[in-house]
């Protein structure tokens, strides 16, 4: 065939150049549209965790309608097995419910009127990214099982007869090749667990043979998610028809909102977050008759607000942020609902309790007097910032973000895209020169920075805007007024290995628990791990990430391979490097545990050099030897 016969083909557009899809093959092709991100588990919000969310959903659904109490999760290396106690899937389509796109229950709003699944997607794209997938319903004495691998139905059992209770058992391994060196991290789970529990008095989730039940809602996660003693005031707890608010205030900067539709918790917001947001302001300032700037009224806040909607209307399929306008299909708008619970019930409480209402104020005027104080600074900061904004070589910007507003037209694709944004924040030119070049320049942007940034502990926020790169930084993350405006949904410090590389990561650490700790706690700082080494021969490449893995590799290579060590970032070529920061990056995390306290951390391990801290490290130390390490 010659070169222009072939270059006519690749360009024909005919009837043959339209393809139909089977169901598993579009989920399979494109699952960023389905759960949102792939990952290998090292995130809260990757793949392997909306699977299981997908199918706890359906549970949360039952229970909702008043059937079954109980959900016991079971996850033995990487199989998952769910069980719920509600009414089952009828028998008669059990294979239909999980193999047959839109088919469902909750079409009719009278079956399931406040539902979380609607579109009838969420256990197909389950079934369809999963090795093995078995499904069986058990309704009235009577079972019926079905098994499936990668979508595809490999064995549909007879009903029988069964002396279990009712209700569905649904077990899953998710598919390596789509989620590659995956593993399920409980602690992410337990958080997932914990937030269905505090948004369904009564339900109880045995997870692993571990109960989770909560008896005050919002109330409990609140508490679970602030420090008793950094609160400004008791926690205010308001509940409603359909509507069920948490509050208090802190000493951090920023908001910090946890939003929930039907029980699903929105990690994006929505129409519900912002009538939040703005029904609290309103309130405030009626119930103190003075207008106070909202961010002063909202700075250091911690909340948490549930709602309850017919027929939720969300941006994509992993339902992460509500589009919903109304809270019934003839009710309310989500804004006048929101508003005027607040006005009533908020306003109530801050008369019955005016010391409450009096810590609140102090709190209000505080940050109004901060803001005043470096009002005159910023000015000139932001101003900088837009110059450079024109032309900010420090960053290298990506085409998707975050706070983009998604076309009707590839909706779901698009937001599929946002999800993987990512903002790498390197040190030096020569690691930032490597990335540049090896990066996806549709999601992934590069900030370098300079050297070593300032130790901001113990300072204000003034030194945001005083310092240059701290400011630069701030405006490319466009989280100067919180981060609902983020334009990256992963932020990644990628340092070297070494003393200087990691005395930066902790400085970069500082810098987001001291002004922006609402980053840190809603999952969206991580460390990038680069390999320290490259074993390879002439028919295989290892890239390894510890002297253990490096090893490993040299046994299984044998015979002498060459073995590279990598100094820093900058020694590792953009063709290689390409491969860490691809669909198998690893990356790790900064999180905070229950109970932790950011200005004690800190104090700790940034503050003066303390006996304690010396003590510290003396007992952690630990020293390189030269000795050999016994190969596994």
């Amino acid at each position: 065939m010659s070169k222009a016969v072939k270059e006519r083909d690749l360009f024909d557009y005919d009837e043959d150049s339209i393809k139909s899809l089977d169901w598993k093959e579009h989920i399979r092709l494109r699952p960023g549209m389905y759960i949102g991100k792939l990952g290998d588990g090292s995130s809260p919000d990757d793949g392997i965790y909306v699977l299981v969310k997908e199918v706890l959903d359906n549970c949360i659904d039952e229970f909702t309608m008043g059937y079954g109490k109980t959900v016991e999760i079971t996850i033995e290396k990487n199989q998952v097995t769910i069980r719920d106690y509600g009414r089952g899937i009828p028998l008669g389509k059990v294979v239909d419910v999980v193999s047959k796109i839109n088919t469902g229950a909750k079409y009719d709003s009278k079956a399931f009127q406040k539902s979380v699944g609607l579109n009838g997607v969420g256990t197909k794209a389950v079934n369809a990214l999963s090795n093995y997938f078995k499904v069986t319903a058990i309704r009235e004495g009577k079972e019926k099982t079905a098994e499936f691998e990668r979508g595809n139905l490999i064995r549909e059992h007879k009903e029988t007869k069964t002396g279990e209770s009712n209700g569905t058992i649904v077990t899953f391994i998710p598919d390596d090749t789509v989620f590659k060196n995956f593993k399920f991290l409980y602690e992410f789970l337990e958080n997932q667990i914990w937030n269905y529990c505090f948004l369904n008095a009564g339900l109880k989730i045995v997870f692993n043979g571990k109960s989770f039940v909560s008896k005050n809602g919002l109330l409990d996660l609140l508490q679970r998610k602030t420090n008793e003693d950094e609160n400004r005031y008791p926690i205010i707890h308001l509940t409603g028809d359909d509507i069920e608010v948490a509050i208090t205030h802190n000493n951090d900067y920023g908001e910090d909102i946890y939003s929930f539709v039907n029980g699903q918790h929105t990690t994006q917001g929505g129409t519900h977050q912002q009538a939040f947001r703005e029904a609290y302001v309103k309130t405030i300032r009626d119930f103190f008759k003075k207008d106070y700037d909202a961010s002063d009224i909202r700075t250091g806040i911690v909340a948490a607000v549930s709602v309850r909607v017919v027929e939720p209307v969300f941006e994509s399929q992993t339902k992460t942020k509500l589009g919903s306008i109304n809270v019934d299909l003839n009710g309310p708008s989500m804004k006048q609902f929101v508003g005027d619970f607040f006005a009533k019930e908020l306003d109530n409480f801050l008369h019955k309790n005016p010391t409450t209402a009096e810590a609140l104020k102090k709190r209000i005027e505080q940050s109004e007097k901060e803001r005043k104080e470096m009002a005159g600074v910023r000015k000139l900061a932001n101003e900088r910032a837009k110059k450079a904004n024109l032309h900010n070589r420090k960053l290298r910007d990506c085409r998707y973000h975050m706070d983009d507003e998604p076309p009707a037209k590839g909706k779901e694709a698009y937001i599929a895209k946002q999800n993987e944004t990512t903002i790498f924040i390197t040190e030096g030119d020569s690691a930032s020169g490597s990335i540049t070049k090896a990066r996806d320049v549709e999601t992934q942007a590069v900030f370098s920075l300079r050297g070593k940034p300032l130790n901001c502990f113990g300072l204000t926020k003034k030194v945001v805007y005083e310092n240059e790169e701290f400011n630069l930084l701030q405006h490319a993350l466009n989280i100067e007024d919180g981060i609902e405006g983020l334009r990256y949904n992963n932020v990644v410090i990628a340092t070297d290995a070494d003393v200087d590389g990691m005395h930066i990561r902790l400085l970069l650490m500082t810098f987001f628990l001291q002004f922006f700790p609402d980053l840190v706690k809603h999952g969206k700082v991580y460390v990038l791990e680069t390999p320290l080494f490259r074993v390879r021969n002439k028919q295989e490449t290892i890239y390894c990430y510890s002297e253990q893995e490096k090893l490993s590799a040299m046994k299984k290579l044998g015979s002498k391979p060459e073995v590279t060590r990598f100094k820093g970032l900058g020694e590792i070529s953009p063709d290689e490097f390409a491969q860490f920061i691809g669909a198998d990056m690893r990356k790790q995390m900064m999180r905070l545990d229950q109970g932790d306290h950011i200005q004690q951390l800190l104090e700790f391990y940034m503050g003066k050099n303390t006996p304690d801290r010396q003590e510290f490290i003396i007992e952690n130390l630990r020293i390189e030897t030269d000795e050999p390490v016994a190969a596994v």
